[in-house]
């Protein structure tokens, strides 16, 4: 079937086009003095936009009509499935298992994996059941604006971004450490060392930049050459990833396993919270429903089975990679290339080397195709310029927003290490997981105008309850509490108040497609991302802490004041 091409509805209009109403056309920013006056207004623009919620009509019919052209439906079922697997196999096995195995968990890593594989699935479910009913580009960001509200999903949203830039930038620096040690045995080889600078921004990185240039100059081509070019590619890595599991098997020595714990329980779960970078890229795929054919069937066969296959992959190549080589050999930048040279396979090294580097630049293709239409739906709503929002009548893509994506990454690549990156972009990772999760119960159970207040209140109350005894659980583990009463106080709780939701009358039934076990499944998906989230530590916290107040920042001196325009201009509209 010939793929349709895009019809625009501004014909007379070019695509480059860089003038103030372009970026800037709300009522707000038309005049110093148009400023004043709203800035003079956010206590009430706040009140205003705080919980106000967005409805499915609005993010599939009336935003989509700031990107002027469509996207191409030109996806299927099976076109998820190898996205799924190029944009998560590589970005995560080559690039974070030595490290977390080296310095957090040792031989336990394939529990981490296991436990963080488990903890994805459970999103997993939670993405599919929005993404089928609500097949827009904006993945997250529309799902929490329709169900949470304005303000949570602008939180999300500078997370979505922070996410998208940090994960680019990480896959950047991965790309150049497996390069440089196929060249010798130097994963920053190819690095600028600049004395004046703080540990972890000190090594300059311009291979780094070079990659991410030409991946998202692909991906920016067309949809569909980019998911059939990450088609072939991901069968070359099926292949090569098969011989590392068998030869690491052949040669491996149980030995290698003892101990198998040893920096205890607490390393297992530290390195699951940083592991799970490995499973994250369903959600950039998830973000590719607009352009899937039949988002219904397709997103849930494309995203459930290509996961679920992905977590036994995982488990299998951390355990043959701990079972080569002693944990405390094990190389934190180039795991996998530098171990098969380590048991004499020198030849091997540059198989596996030249596997990651086709893993990791397939996670930058299918990256950069997620992080553009995330970039697209949040320009659409105008939280950042709507310029963003346009798609190329040509390629169908949003160029704009792919730019945008590209050149902050290619940044941060520049001055970051990739363990700054990774708990960074962890923490932003399960911190959305978990609202999902929180949207999809509010979804069941909260229909405006529709739900008795009395079951609102009783619904809120049990929401209340997960979400604390969770947060509970997770602080009880950092202080180093180890007996079982907090534990199991803890834990009835949390089991009463999803046993008391699931008494709740749900008020919306998904038409295709849902999350089997509500409130069962979501709930445990709220505690076991906020458990990871828990595990991450101090330094990861504060970075959050950090990067969110500057987005609020940034809302209450533009985003607020562009949102409020645009919601009573539509209003006004209507």
């Amino acid at each position: 079937m010939a793929e349709e091409k895009p019809t625009s509805s501004t014909p007379t209009r070019s695509y480059w086009r860089w003038s103030k109403k372009d970026f800037f056309p709300e009522a707000s920013f038309q005049s110093m003095s148009s400023y004043r006056t709203a800035v003079s207004q956010t206590c009430h623009r706040l009140s205003d936009r705080l919980l106000a919620r967005s409805s499915s009509t609005n993010e599939l019919v009336t935003l989509s009509k700031a990107s002027e052209n469509p996207m191409q439906k030109c996806l299927t079922w099976w076109d998820l499935i190898w996205l799924s697997f190029g944009s998560v196999v590589g970005s995560g096995i080559f690039v974070i298992t030595g490290q977390e195995a080296h310095n957090h968990a040792g031989p336990a890593i394939v529990l981490s994996y296991a436990i963080s594989g488990l903890s994805a699935l459970l999103s997993v479910f939670c993405y599919t059941e929005f993404a089928a009913e609500v097949p827009v580009a904006g993945g997250s960001f529309s799902f929490l604006r329709i169900e949470l509200g304005d303000f949570i999903a602008f939180i999300a949203a500078g997370n979505i971004l922070l996410e998208a830039l940090v994960g680019a930038a990480g896959l950047g620096r991965s790309w150049s450490s497996y390069f440089a040690s196929m060249i010798r045995s130097d994963s920053d080889f190819l690095r600028i060392k600049v004395d004046s600078l703080p540990d972890g921004f000190n090594l300059l990185d311009p291979l780094a930049v070079v990659v991410i240039l030409v991946a998202n100059g692909v991906a920016m081509s067309g949809t569909k050459r980019t998911s059939w070019l990450n088609w072939v590619a991901s069968l070359v890595s099926g292949a090569v990833i098969v011989f590392v599991i068998v030869f690491g098997f052949i040669h491996a020595k149980t030995s290698n396993l003892e101990p198998f714990f040893p920096y205890g329980v607490k390393g297992v779960f530290e390195a699951s919270a940083v592991v799970y970078w490995s499973y994250t890229g369903f959600d950039m795929v998830a973000n590719m429903a607009e352009e899937t054919k039949k988002p219904s069937r397709d997103i849930p066969i494309g995203l459930v089975g290509s996961m679920s296959g992905i977590t036994v992959v995982y488990c299998l190549m951390a355990l043959a990679l701990t079972m080569m080589v002693k944990y405390t050999e094990i190389d934190v930048n180039a795991a996998y290339s530098v171990v098969f040279e380590q048991i004499g396979m020198k030849w091997a090294k540059y198989l596996v080397s030249i596997c990651a580097l086709k893993g990791m630049t397939t996670s930058l293709l299918v990256g950069s195709l997620g992080q553009a239409r995330y970039t697209t739906q949040i320009a659409r709503a105008h939280m950042i310029p709507p310029v963003f929002a346009l798609v190329h009548p040509k390629t169908g893509t949003p160029v704009y927003a792919t730019l945008l994506v590209t050149s902050i990454s290619a940044i941060v690549a520049f001055f970051s290490s990739l363990d700054v990156l990774s708990s960074v972009f962890s923490f932003s990772t399960l911190f959305i997981f978990m609202l999902i999760a929180v949207a999809l119960l509010v979804r069941r159970y909260y229909v405006k105008d529709v739900t008795p207040k009395n079951d609102l209140m009783k619904f809120l109350m049990c929401l209340f309850i997960i979400i604390g005894s969770s947060i509970g659980v997770s602080a009880l583990w950092n202080s180093n509490e180890r007996g079982w009463i907090g534990y199991t106080v803890a834990g009835l709780v949390w089991f009463f108040g999803t046993f008391g939701m699931a008494f709740l009358s749900k008020l919306r039934v998904p038409k295709v497609w849902g999350v089997p076990l509500v409130p069962w499944l979501p709930s445990l998906s709220i505690v076991m991302n906020l458990f990871l989230i828990g595990s991450l530590g101090l330094v990861a916290f504060l970075r959050f802490i950090i990067c969110s107040a500057v987005m609020i920042v940034y809302y209450m001196l533009v985003g607020l004041h562009a949102t409020y325009d645009v919601a009573h201009q539509n209003e006004e509209g209507k």
